[in-house]
């Protein structure tokens, strides 16, 4: 090639480069230089300031964790992950709360219970008096029937097991339902979940109550369940009274315990006739 054609001008053509001197080695070789590459994420974010513009990939933002649904919102309601807070519970936990539910006129349950109500009481202390209501209550009526008629043979009545679940599992959870809601409709600011909490510990003297129920003496098991239906309709009742605040609101702690009340007459009755 001719050396005449090396030294043309080529600043003018389209596309060209032009060339970069290096200044710093002092002389006149020239280099082009190539752009570093800078990836870019599309379309750009939305809102806030890091939203403005492309989003690169060579600063990442901090990582964000994992966002749960609030239990407040109706997604929530249907996660599992919003209700595994109200089953972290220990043995040692659940039974202070049992022994706490003894105690009639404590009216503290909630104060206990404030920084970690759970559900955990609820459900296997309302399957454990399914269970032991339908078991103990069929061999209470074969006793009965024996004392009163030798030729009585054993035989087990399955409706029992259909009556207590649907009588426990409902007054559980229908009952402080309806509370949660009265309270809320009368200006009160109250917890669904701490008042399922305190009924469903409010159960567990019935299930103490329902072994000396089999006690074949009818005069004997009237007593027994008055005073455990009392002691359970003091339990409810003075705890609410101390949870909700005002005069007008009596009503409320009267009607909570008329039906816990009238939960213990009805488990004689129907399981321990």
């Amino acid at each position: 090639m001719d050396e005449s054609l090396k030294n043309l001008p080529t600043s003018h053509l389209l596309g060209s480069v032009p060339a970069v001197i290096d200044e710093g080695k002092g002389n006149s070789t020239t280099s082009y230089e190539v752009p570093s590459a800078n990836m870019q994420i599309f379309p750009p974010t939305n809102g806030g300031d890091r939203g403005r513009g492309y989003q690169t990939l060579e600063s990442p933002g901090p990582s964000e964790p994992f966002e749960q649904q609030p239990a407040n919102s109706w997604k929530g309601v249907f996660s599992v992950s919003s209700y595994t807070q109200y089953f972290n519970v220990d043995t040692d936990l659940v039974l202070n709360r049992l022994l706490g539910s003894l105690h009639p006129i404590g009216g503290d349950f909630f104060t206990k219970i404030d920084a970690n109500p759970d559900l955990y009481g609820l459900i296997w202390i309302s399957t454990t008096l399914v269970f032991v209501l339908a078991s103990l209550g069929n061999c209470a009526t074969y006793l009965m029937q024996k004392n009163t008629d030798n030729t009585t043979t054993w035989s087990f009545n399955v409706s029992y097991v259909n009556v207590a679940a649907g009588s426990i599992y409902g007054y559980a959870a229908v009952v402080p339902l309806l509370f949660y809601f009265l309270l809320q409709y009368m200006g009160s600011n109250p917890s669904l979940i701490k008042f399922w909490c305190m009924w469903g510990y409010s159960l567990f003297i019935f299930v103490l109550a329902s072994f000396l129920l089999v006690i074949p003496v009818e005069f004997l098991r009237w007593l027994i369940i008055i005073l455990t239906g009392a002691a359970s309709a003091c339990f409810v009742a003075t705890n609410l009274k101390s949870y909700i605040e005002g005069s007008d609101l009596k009503i409320v702690v009267v009607a909570a315990f008329a039906l816990q009340l009238a939960l213990g007459v009805f488990i004689k009755v129907w399981f321990f006739p």
